[in-house]
């Protein structure tokens, strides 16, 4: 549930405010990724006590995939994912950039062959069979 920023609670720390806004699961893992360099504020690397501010920039690095939001409201709460999407917009290009290279990585996936790994003895027996055929 996003607070609205008073005079007194104008500024949640990053590692907080990543938290609540469900890009980590906990703020052990928004810290490691702050140190990282895998969350940029505006463009800069930050510290996870970093004060988050309205109308800021964040681009988060997770799996190979940019996010880029713009802060809306500041929590220090975690919530529900309808609580966590009121305290960013998504920019437009960040969107497309990231439903495309899902895409495209799912098309790589249904072309690449699947091997479960180890055939069974069974597996084993009937590929034993079909390659001594003449």
């Amino acid at each position: 549930m996003p607070r609205a920023a008073d005079a007194g609670e104008a500024r949640v720390r990053a590692d907080k405010w990543l938290w609540a806004a469900r890009f980590y699961k906990t703020r052990a893992l928004a810290v490691q990724a702050i140190d990282a360099g895998q969350v940029r504020i505006d463009g800069d690397r930050v510290k996870p006590a970093h004060p988050m501010r309205i109308g800021e920039r964040v681009s988060v690095r997770k799996s190979g995939i940019v996010v880029e939001a713009d802060v809306i409201a500041l929590s220090d709460r975690r919530g529900g994912a309808a609580d966590a999407a009121l305290l960013y917009t998504e920019t437009p290009e960040s969107a497309a950039a990231r439903e495309q290279l899902i895409a495209q990585r799912r098309a790589e996936a249904q072309s690449s062959p699947r091997f479960a790994g180890r055939p069974t003895k069974r597996e084993r027996r009937k590929l034993e069979d079909f390659l001594n055929e003449p």
